[in-house]
């Protein structure tokens, strides 16, 4: 982390924490039983839609490069049809992930900064690509949530209705759950129900708390 970075999180009063993890792992889960314990959370795939509607940046370099065949009859994109075509195509994903990354960063700095102002003492963030994109140091702790391959198999086939063998594409092009949980500050293991799921993360939700107050009495 550089000086500069240093800088910028001791100035930042808010506790930022990220929520990372492969496709199908349980990570959307997890964020929404954070926000039920009462802690504000910034969904990633709110703004990713947000980035590309309908006139706005992004939507028009997606257009211009992939066509007008990756559009709905209501003028919005078809995220499954555009999931569909960069899987195979390593290109066209770097592509779109350059269309739309910076958008979000933008959207993702601006909730932010809007929870800070709330007074909101601690944000929890689920970014997907958390460590593909480099970005772990933007935030005070890191959270990946890891699965076995079947798991996410399977809800990636049942959420998204696409074949075994596209599932296992999309997993293969993302990077494996043992880099992300070496990188990690906590990793929780989502390898049961949804209320085994909830339970563990009531107990990381107590361990983050502590990891806070000893951090602030540190710095103190």
């Amino acid at each position: 982390m550089s000086f500069k970075d240093k800088q910028k999180r001791a100035m930042s009063k808010i506790k930022k924490v990220a929520v990372t993890g492969s496709a199908g792992s349980g990570k959307t889960t997890v964020c929404s039983r954070f926000q039920e314990l009462g802690i504000r959370v910034i969904n990633s795939d709110a703004l990713a839609r947000e980035a590309v509607f309908p006139g706005s940046t992004a939507y028009k370099k997606i257009i211009n490069y992939f066509g007008e065949k990756v559009l709905n009859d209501d003028a919005t994109l078809n995220r499954q049809m555009l999931r569909r075509l960069i899987i195979h195509d390593d290109i066209a994903r770097k592509a779109l992930e350059h269309f739309i990354h910076p958008e979000i960063i933008k959207l993702m700095k601006a909730q932010i900064t809007a929870a800070e102002k709330d007074g909101n003492s601690v944000v929890v963030v689920e970014v997907p690509l958390l460590f593909e994109f480099e970005m772990e140091n933007w935030f005070d702790k890191t959270i990946v949530v890891i699965a076995k391959l079947e798991s996410r198999l399977k809800r990636l086939m049942d959420r998204d209705n696409i074949s075994r063998n596209n599932a296992k594409n999309l997993l293969d092009i993302q990077m494996p759950d043992e880099e992300k949980a070496r990188r990690a500050d906590l990793v929780l293991q989502n390898n049961g129900s949804v209320e085994q799921l909830i339970e563990l993360v009531d107990i990381y939700y107590k361990k983050l708390l502590n990891m806070m107050a000893s951090q602030k009495a540190k710095s103190s």
